[in-house]
């Protein structure tokens, strides 16, 4: 159990001063205490599924990146409060005074309520920095409800969930920029190796190309197909920078149709897969491109990862196969015509030096985000050149769009009506020409507008 300390005592560090605060605010049961767990990495603060389990104003020493600061817990602030409600309010209200930064917590599966609305008023009399948090977004659809609390005008809702963690460093990052003293200078260091996960089926040549980028024995090797079964994790030097390497085992059936080790190899591989940034698909160029092929693409893909090809066996490759070859890209690789492609050998280390700057390439598109301005700026051209067909006497409109997330790219199209699954495409295809995304897929969702009674106007429901 910590104590309660009054604000004005917080330790000091002789070598850095007072650390700065955080007051996380909001009304009641919006999961404050829960966020207050998440950011000081510990469960200290009571979390109960009733209002009013925390009262007094409790601080809790936090730290991240290097950067000490203290974050302050307070009770559910709610307007004209009774009793020992206005109390806890008041406490609240001296929290956000007392601080540096506030958090405002917004429950987003319920959206802005009058109570937020009133707290907004409080939080701008305080003149302090105010980053606007949409709790409880537990899922990608939840997230995306996040875009309807910009109308409380506190600027970009940071969508999160306490709970499960989501969001949760990004939020921190923006916590300490708006903190009044910059991080420390340290000397900058990379960031950590990306995570590469190799992926094909059986005896495509995994294992070949991770020896062959690592320079070095580290994966066994044989002719005999479904010689690795474990994610072999390496960490390889190529092009000047480290990357975490998992080499995994074919993927020869369906998970639901292997048994034995081949099952447990193919769960393990799509746990490589998931936990990868980019993942390498190696295809045999001497061979035809198969339904084994096909369903290893899918799987990367359906994970979100951003994606390289990688055409190995190219020594065997003559003049008539590259025909050939060109016919099948074109046939069966048509719906992710965005794949960034790469033709290589790994027996002889043909053209394997052009993989680092593709993954580079592919991982640059895969946290692209596009502002929003610019990005509305051109679908308002894009659609006034090209407007959606009419079906039944009216066409539904865009009438904007924003960009929900990235790693993948999310997109979220706010409309009057639901859009052709035709005209989806052409618009995600025309984001593509513009914006680019080479290497990664993106994902494009629509909105209607949610009607709000017959013949009432409506407004974009998110």
């Amino acid at each position: 159990m910590v104590s309660e300390v009054p604000l004005d005592v917080l330790s000091e560090d002789s070598d850095t001063g007072p650390a700065p605060v955080v007051a996380v605010v909001g009304r009641p049961n919006v999961g404050k205490s829960t966020l207050v767990n998440r950011i000081i990495g510990r469960r200290q603060a009571v979390v109960e599924d009733v209002p009013g389990v925390t009262r007094d104003r409790v601080p809790y020493d936090a730290q991240w990146n290097g950067r000490r600061f203290t974050v302050v817990d307070t009770g559910g602030w709610e307007p004209d409060a009774r009793d020992r409600a206005a109390a806890i309010a008041a406490q609240a209200e001296i929290a956000v005074q007392t601080a540096d930064v506030v958090v405002f917590v917004v429950d987003v599966s319920v959206g802005a309520t009058d109570v937020d609305e009133a707290a907004v008023k409080m939080l701008r009399r305080s003149h302090k920095p105010v980053i606007l948090v949409a709790n409880k977004a537990d899922n990608n659809s939840l997230e995306l409800e996040a875009v309807s609390l910009w109308s409380l005008g506190l600027g970009e809702p940071h969508p999160i969930s306490a709970l499960h963690g989501r969001g949760s460093g990004d939020l921190l990052d923006d916590i300490l920029n708006a903190l009044p003293e910059p991080p420390p200078i340290v000397e900058d260091g990379p960031r950590g190796p990306r995570r590469v996960a190799l992926v094909g089926r059986p005896n495509v040549g995994k294992s070949s190309l991770l020896n062959r980028v690592s320079k070095e024995e580290r994966a066994v090797v044989d002719s005999v197909a479904g010689t690795t079964v474990d994610p072999v994790d390496s960490l390889v030097e190529m092009d000047g920078e480290t990357w975490q390497f998992v080499d995994t085992a074919g993927l020869r059936k369906r998970v639901n149709q292997a048994s034995g080790t081949e099952y447990y190899a193919s769960l393990r591989t799509a746990g490589a897969v998931e936990a990868a940034e980019v993942a390498v698909v190696l295809l045999d160029s001497a061979e035809t491109i198969s339904e084994q092929d096909q369903r290893v693409l899918t799987q990367v893909v359906e994970a979100g990862k951003a994606l390289v090809i990688a055409f190995n066996k190219w020594d065997l490759v003559d003049a008539d196969r590259r025909i050939y070859l060109d016919k099948e890209i074109e046939r069966e690789l048509k719906r992710i015509p965005w794949a960034i492609r790469v033709n290589i050998s790994a027996k002889t280390g043909r053209a394997v030096d052009k993989l680092a700057p593709a993954l580079r390439r592919a991982l640059a598109s895969w946290e692209q985000r596009v502002p929003t301005g610019a990005l509305n700026q051109w679908l308002t051209a894009l659609t006034q050149a090209t407007p959606h067909p009419v079906r039944g006497g009216r066409a539904p409109r865009i009438l904007f769009a924003t960009q929900a997330g990235v790693a993948p790219p999310r997109f979220v199209l706010f409309t009057t009506g639901p859009l052709d699954a035709g005209y989806q495409r052409f618009v995600e295809r025309k984001l593509r020409e513009e914006f680019g995304f080479e290497g990664s897929p993106i994902e494009v969702s629509v909105k209607p507008r949610k009607k709000t009674g017959p013949g009432g106007r409506g407004k974009a429901h998110g």
